[in-house]
């Protein structure tokens, strides 16, 4: 008796008695916004994700994905998730502040060595228990989605921290990406992604971070003549959804959801590291911007004014969280 109790108060907790967000016989839609282009990993990973989805849960799950936020744009896709107006984002790991602060390692200036060690990070204990740090707030994590390592563009040469002071640069609303300008003395201004090209243009913000990707299908190498190679942070993305909407689906369909998401995920990973590499390409190629090579004396002088941004936010993300960052990136 008592253990038929706890496990109707758990389904409750869960979701798991919440009604279906499908009308009997009708499939479950997930409607998945992102804020960009479609030939970006995270629009290739939301189009192949429709595609899987199609292929072998049709008539139960249908995808509907609406890139460019066309549905939804940075400020609100958080709220649209609760509310039950979309049921699937890849926001940057920046977004969820609101909702925990662990997250914020990700954001930390110069933390990781390179991609490799991200994505080893990502594999460890530690990593996969981030991606339920939301579970209050009624967010569930499904997996990290690669986008690459953060170059610093901007509207004059950047090659020692100094260069960079009183420029206003573009940031995704972040304490960490603000601290880490601050550090610099440069002035940090959030924007959404759709507005950075026109911001730039402008001249309203002098510089961003982005990686080469991003930078490309957005064209703001044509408004940015010199674009540092820094890789001072990262960009990646977390694949989420509303606990109660995931929980609203038999158990099976979600399974095999789940094996969708993995299967992409890693696909996803793949491609960003090879657009990133031909976008940075292209970018060169076109002469429109002027590539900054940091030598390592260079790269090091940028890491250690960055620095004391650990410290201030070792307390609220965790010196655990941070330590089991840093040991990814001793080689073996």
């Amino acid at each position: 008796m008592f253990k038929s109790c706890v496990a109707v108060l758990v389904a409750a907790l869960c979701g798991l008695t919440a009604p279906a967000n499908a009308a009997e016989g009708e499939p479950f839609v997930i409607k998945f916004a992102h804020v960009v282009a479609d030939d970006t990993p995270k629009g290739k990973g939301a189009l192949l994700f429709q595609k899987l989805v199609h292929e072998r849960l049709a008539g139960k799950v249908k995808v509907e994905v609406y890139p460019n936020s066309t549905l939804v744009g940075d400020a609100d896709e958080m709220q649209a998730l609760l509310d039950g107006r979309v049921q699937m984002l890849a926001p940057s790991l920046s977004k969820f502040g609101k909702y925990t602060r662990k997250l914020q390692v990700f954001d930390l200036p110069f933390l990781f060595d390179d991609q490799d060690a991200v994505q080893r990070f990502q594999k460890r204990e530690m990593s996969r228990e981030l991606l339920r740090s939301m579970a209050d707030s009624g967010i569930y994590g499904l997996d990290y989605w690669n986008n690459g390592l953060k170059q610093l563009s901007a509207t004059q040469a950047l090659r020692t921290p100094d260069d960079a002071a009183g420029l206003a640069f573009r940031i995704q609303p972040s304490a960490v990406l603000e601290a880490q300008f601050e550090a610099v003395g440069a002035k940090p201004v959030v924007l959404p992604f759709a507005e950075v090209y026109s911001a730039l243009k402008k001249g309203e913000v002098q510089g961003a971070e982005n990686p080469w990707s991003n930078i490309a299908s957005q064209n703001m190498h044509t408004v940015q003549p010199f674009i540092t190679e820094s890789n001072h942070g990262v960009l990646n993305y977390m694949l989420v959804t509303s606990s109660k909407f995931w929980m609203s689906m038999p158990f099976a369909v979600r399974s095999e959801l789940e094996g969708i998401v993995l299967e992409v995920t890693q696909a996803v990973n793949k491609e960003a590291a090879a657009l990133n590499q031909r976008d940075r390409d292209r970018i060169l190629a076109s002469g429109s911007s002027k590539l900054i090579t940091l030598t390592p004396e260079q790269r090091q002088a940028w890491r250690e004014k960055m620095m004391p941004v650990w410290q201030r936010y070792e307390a609220d993300i965790g010196a655990d969280v941070i330590r089991a960052a840093l040991t990814v990136n001793r080689k073996h």
